[in-house]
């Protein structure tokens, strides 16, 4: 039987505040660039280098099955790969995913909610 790393840790400190900010969240393109900062984040606390994996390495994907991306060079880099397959990190970042691609959905089909916020904040509104 082999052994599994958990970074159930990791998941648990960072997703308060994920669900935060997403929840917060007034388009679709901040719900893609909160997910991709604090995926990239998490990935690189995972392999305990901070800054490895970059912000473009990580992507929200809506029509993905799990609902986000890696970048090819990513998953094969030996020192990601291990830690990817030999721990809890696909589904951690599959069940983060959901949350951001509910929100994201929520905001693509109204569309007038956003525009009503960002007409707001322009006129100084909140």
């Amino acid at each position: 039987m082999t052994r599994q790393i958990s970074f159930t840790r990791l998941e648990q400190a960072a997703a308060p505040g994920l669900r935060d900010r997403i929840d917060k969240a007034e388009s679709t393109e901040d719900v893609r660039k909160i997910f991709a900062e604090a995926a990239s984040m998490l990935l690189s606390d995972a392999l305990g280098q901070p800054g490895s994996v970059r912000y473009e390495d990580v992507s929200l994907s809506p029509g993905e099955p799990d609902g986000y991306a890696l970048v090819p060079s990513l998953l094969q880099a030996p020192s990601f790969k291990d830690t990817w397959e030999g721990s809890d990190l696909p589904r951690i970042m599959a069940t983060l995913a959901r949350g951001a691609v509910n929100r994201y959905h929520h905001l693509d089909k109204h569309p007038e909610k956003t525009q009503a916020k960002i007409f707001h904040h322009k006129q100084g509104k909140r």
